[in-house]
C-alpha cells in the first residue's frame, strides 16, 4: 500500500509547491513562486520516473499528475504573467488587460486534457508541455531580479508580455510533435536530436545561466522543427 502511494506523494509535493506558489504571487513575492516552479519539476519529474520503476501506474495516479500540474504549471504560471502585467500598465484604466494572462491557465487545461487522451503522446509531445511553458515564465522575473534595467525594461513591458501570453497559449495545444526525452535505447542513432537538446541546454545554462532558459525553449522547438523534416524525408 505505501510502495503504491509513493509517486502520489511526489505528484502532492507538486500540487503544494503549486498552492504556496499562487499564495506567494498574489502577495507579489513573485521570487519565491518562481523557486517553487522549480523545486515542483522536480517533484514533477520524480513522481513519473517511481511510478515506472516501482510499476504502480495507475488511472488515479495519472489524473492526480494532471490535477498538480495544472495548479502549478497552469494557474500560476498566468498568476505570475498577471502580476507583471500590473507592474507594467501604468494607469488605472488599462488594469483589465491583466486578466489576459488567465488564457494561459485555460490552454494550459486544454493541452493536459489532450495529454490524458492522447495515444500519439507516448514517444513524443504534441504541443509544449505545460512544464517548459511554467519555467519559460518563472524565468522572468528571475531575470528582471539579476539582469539589470535593460532586460527588466524589455519584461516589464504590457504588449511583450501580452504578445508572449498569445504566443505560448498558441503553442501549448499546437499540432506539431515536439520531442520527448523518453530514451527507448541509448544509442546515438534515432536519439540525435534528444541528445544535441542536452548538450545544448547544459552549455547555455553554463555560458548564459537564467537568460538561457528561453534560448532553450527556442533551441527545442527549432530541434523538434527539424526532427520533423528528418522523419518524413526518411
Amino acid at each position: 500500500m505505501i510502495r503504491r502511494n509513493i509517486p502520489n506523494a511526489f505528484t502532492c509535493g507538486n500540487l503544494l509547491c503549486g498552492c504556496i506558489g499562487v499564495v506567494e504571487a498574489f502577495h507579489n513575492n513573485l521570487l519565491l513562486s518562481c523557486v517553487l516552479i522549480g523545486v515542483a519539476l522536480i517533484f514533477d519529474f520524480f513522481d513519473g520516473f517511481l511510478a515506472r520503476i516501482l510499476k504502480v501506474s495507475s488511472a488515479i495516479g495519472k489524473d492526480l499528475d494532471s490535477l498538480a500540474d495544472m495548479v502549478t504549471f497552469g494557474v500560476l504560471p498566468s498568476i505570475i504573467v498577471y502580476q507583471l502585467l500590473m507592474q507594467s500598465i501604468p494607469d488605472l484604466f488599462g488594469i483589465w488587460k491583466a486578466y489576459a494572462a488567465m488564457i494561459i491557465a485555460i490552454f494550459s487545461a486544454i493541452r493536459l486534457a489532450k495529454f490524458n487522451n492522447d495515444p500519439r503522446q507516448s514517444d513524443s509531445f504534441i504541443g509544449v508541455p505545460t512544464p517548459a511553458n511554467a519555467m519559460l515564465i518563472a524565468s522572468l522575473p528571475l531575470i528582471v531580479h539579476t539582469q539589470g534595467e535593460f532586460w527588466k525594461d524589455i519584461i516589464i513591458n504590457t504588449n511583450n508580455l501580452l504578445i508572449l501570453t498569445v504566443v505560448m497559449s498558441y503553442l501549448l495545444v499546437m499540432e506539431m510533435p515536439l520531442i520527448a526525452l523518453k530514451f527507448k535505447n541509448f544509442g546515438w542513432r534515432g536519439n540525435e536530436a534528444r541528445y544535441i537538446l542536452i548538450l545544448a541546454t547544459v552549455t547555455l545554462l553554463i555560458s548564459l545561466k537564467i537568460l538561457a532558459i528561453p534560448v532553450i525553449l527556442i533551441l527545442y522547438i527549432l530541434l523538434s522543427v527539424a526532427e520533423n523534416i528528418r522523419k518524413r524525408k526518411s
